[in-house]
């Protein structure tokens, strides 16, 4: 495959599988040989095995990280302090995108950024949807609520009121406590249930309004 060829192909994807470039009757390790050597140029940057995005010289659109990281781990969506500060609940900004998912816990660093990966068992993966990152670029992010009690799930000792008072929640608007208590009624998981019982009197407390 010539490069004019793989720009023509990508040119509107944010990110790319090399499956992409395998239609029709090409070699699997030519096109293995021409993506190590287009990455060497720096003309390709590789996110992990199978996935590229195009160098900023060339692309036309700028991966978002949550795009990336939905797509470095199938299944999985981004939640925990990355999806808490999208929403706005937290002050911080959160260098690393964080996910939780069906793979093996892992740390990705990549030209795009550092990818965090949490294990998460399939009765607790729900309260996410698909929203619109960037133009054209759709994610799965948790709900606010669910990226807090996948925190508090994944954090020993985090069902308690100092740990909750360090995460200075905010916008408390944008917060639902009520849905924080049926997800975590819905997890079954005493620990989440314990943490959603203090929340609200948390945000009552700091932020002085009724939720």
């Amino acid at each position: 495959m010539k490069w004019e060829a793989l720009l023509t192909l990508t040119a509107d994807e944010a990110v790319f599988s090399s499956a992409l470039l395998l239609a029709g009757n090409v070699s699997v390790e030519e096109v293995r040989v021409q993506l190590s050597r287009w990455v060497k140029a720096g003309r390709l940057l590789r996110l992990r095995r199978g996935l590229y995005a195009l160098a900023p010289a060339w692309r036309k659109v700028a991966p978002h990280p949550f795009l990336v990281a939905n797509q470095m781990q199938r299944g999985s969506y981004v939640s925990l302090q990355a999806a808490l500060a999208y929403h706005g609940l937290i002050p911080e900004h959160v260098p690393v995108v964080t996910s939780v998912g069906p793979g093996r816990p892992e740390m990705l660093r990549n030209a795009l950024g550092a990818f965090q990966f949490n294990h998460l068992t399939e009765e607790l993966r729900f309260g996410y949807s698909q929203v619109e990152v960037a133009p054209r670029q759709h994610a799965f992010v948790a709900s606010p609520e669910k990226a807090l009690l996948d925190l508090i799930h994944l954090t020993p000792g985090a069902d308690t009121v100092a740990y909750l008072g360090e995460l200075r929640l905010q916008h408390s608007e944008a917060f639902s406590v009520a849905t924080l208590d049926a997800l975590a009624r819905r997890s079954g998981k005493p620990k989440l249930m314990r943490a959603a019982a203090l929340v609200g009197p948390l945000l009552k407390e700091e932020e002085g309004v009724a939720l």
